[in-house]
């Protein structure tokens, strides 16, 4: 053997680098371990919004150190000073008898995913990631307008215009794995991949420890999904 195919056997493989949103909630970290698991050198990034739920920071940042993310950011974005949302607004109550199917739900956040899709382009720009990891769902959700697949598309293609990396031809991917997948085969896909379930905050209104209510649409979505998936649920609960 040569001593350039030698120097040749050494030199690692480029990593793939990515930007997974985690807010600390059963989807997202779901979306991290599928990320790692396809290769990814993953950085993560979770925002303090001004959001009811503390805890769910907590979380995302135990999440991302017992997943072996490369680094963990938490964004200061307080969009509790615009309100509009039952998460960012108290005095607006979080729905605990459902929601009215094809309605936009008082939980909606006006603008969240576009304000966050954008810090986390920012981030990936600056470390030379090209995959943008977001857990949208366009089955098992709650009616929101930014997790449909038309506004991820949309988004792509902004961000592939208004980038140095979209002008210089290296494309920027959003990647959005839970798409078509319901709240159950989401579950059993993290299972298989070694997730914690236990360690996650999905509630709109969870309590100081993490605990959740039990009664709103997504406690009430993450119930059904662990039914449906025959597996025993996790979750820890206030009552």
């Amino acid at each position: 053997m040569s001593q350039n195919q030698n120097i040749r056997q050494k030199i690692s493989p480029p990593s793939k680098k990515a930007i997974i949103l985690l807010s600390g909630g059963l989807d997202s970290v779901t979306v991290l371990a599928i990320a790692k698991s396809q290769g990814y050198e993953c950085h993560t990034i979770s925002f303090d919004y001004g959001q009811r739920t503390r805890s769910e920071l907590v979380a995302a940042a135990k999440l991302s150190q017992s997943m072996d993310a490369v680094s963990h950011r938490v964004m200061d974005v307080n969009m509790g000073q615009i309100g509009g949302s039952a998460l960012t607004d108290f005095q607006i109550d979080v729905p605990t008898e459902g929601v009215e199917k094809n309605e936009i739900p008082v939980t909606y956040v006006p603008a969240r995913n576009t304000v966050f899709l954008s810090f986390a382009l920012a981030l990936s720009e600056v470390l030379d990631a090209n995959d943008i990891f977001i857990g949208v769902n366009a089955v098992d959700y709650s009616g929101y307008p930014d997790c449909r697949p038309d506004y991820i598309d949309a988004y792509e293609k902004m961000a592939n215009l208004a980038t140095r990396v979209g002008v210089e031809g290296k494309k920027l991917r959003i990647q959005t794995p839970l798409m078509t997948l319901t709240k159950a085969k989401i579950i059993q896909k993290g299972l298989a991949l070694g997730v914690d379930y236990s360690l996650t905050v999905s509630c709109y209104q969870a309590d100081e420890l993490g605990r959740a209510c039990g009664v709103c649409d997504a406690c009430r979505l993450r119930k059904q999904g662990f039914s449906e998936a025959s597996v025993s649920d996790s979750t820890r609960y206030q009552v």
